[in-house]
């Protein structure tokens, strides 16, 4: 898409850094797509004693992009995607079958070379929220805001403004105001070179209502073409690390650990995902 992208790509590639694959429970994962183009996939979760099981389709049509879920829990969800319906917009709709009074969320975003604009209404039965955000900038440099109004309650359920800057060799961001002026968050990545295998990270988070700060570091090292580490810890002293490899093209095995370094008597959690792709 055009533009400086949505207000919640502001702070992404720090939060994908420091969060993504990351996981400690057993999951395996199995997707295929048809020569029609449809996409299967079927997921197996193991979490703690319990295991779920979620099964997904996604069929792509011209413009249409279609994607239903559902899992051992009941719930079906179906969300329906269209680009270029009026010039640089894209409307997504998302229907929850199993539960009456939160039915799912209507939204239109619409892209330009140096804005971008998301609009949002839920389909909650017993409070429906209305979602605005905007970005300005370009690909360089963006600056967004974004709220939420309760329409029943008449109550603000959200408002945050960010900045967010980026280059070829670093990523930064600092989001003000952010869960109703209760937090301030600042995030940098910083990569050391040219093909972005080797990154650096930190993360600072001020919590007023609690006065608590985190800090968190963290890095990305590709071992080879098919092999990367991620690590990082936080001034709570907990430490997590994962390697992933990729076995064959877009299927991965990742093993993920934590451990807290100020209980050393605490048992570590790991977790081992699977994802295969034929």
């Amino acid at each position: 898409m055009k533009g400086p992208g949505l207000f919640s790509d502001i702070g992404k590639k720090a939060k994908d850094l420091l969060t993504r694959d990351y996981s400690y429970d057993q999951r395996v994962a199995f997707s295929t797509v048809t020569t029609s183009g449809l996409s299967l996939t079927a997921t197996s979760l193991k979490k703690g004693a319990s295991y779920l099981l979620d099964l997904g389709s996604q069929y792509k049509y011209n413009n249409a992009l279609i994607d239903i879920k559902f899992n051992t829990d009941s719930n079906v969800y179906c969300t329906l995607v269209l680009s270029e319906i009026l010039p640089n917009t894209q409307v997504i709709a998302l229907a929850k079958f199993s539960d009456y009074n939160d039915s799912g969320k209507l939204e239109v975003q619409y892209f330009h070379h140096h804005a971008s604009l998301a609009a949002s209404l839920g389909l909650d039965q017993s409070s429906p929220v209305v979602e605005l955000s905007g970005t300005l900038g370009t690909h360089g440099i963006a600056f967004g805001a974004e709220a939420g109004y309760n329409i029943y309650t008449g109550d603000f359920t959200k408002y945050n403004v960010g900045i967010g800057a980026s280059g070829k060799e670093y990523n930064a961001s600092v989001s003000i105001l952010a869960d109703k002026g209760d937090i301030i968050k600042a995030a940098y990545v910083h990569h050391l070179d040219d093909k972005q295998k080797t990154s650096a990270m930190a993360e600072f988070v001020r919590k007023f209502s609690t006065n608590e700060n985190t800090f968190t570091v963290g890095g990305l090292y590709s071992i080879d073409p098919q092999t990367t580490v991620k690590t990082r810890l936080n001034n709570s002293g907990k430490m997590a690390a994962l390697i992933q490899h990729e076995i064959k093209p877009n299927s991965f095995l990742t093993i993920s650990g934590e451990f807290d370094t100020k209980k050393p008597d605490m048992s570590p959690r790991f977790g081992l995902a699977l994802l295969l792709k034929p």
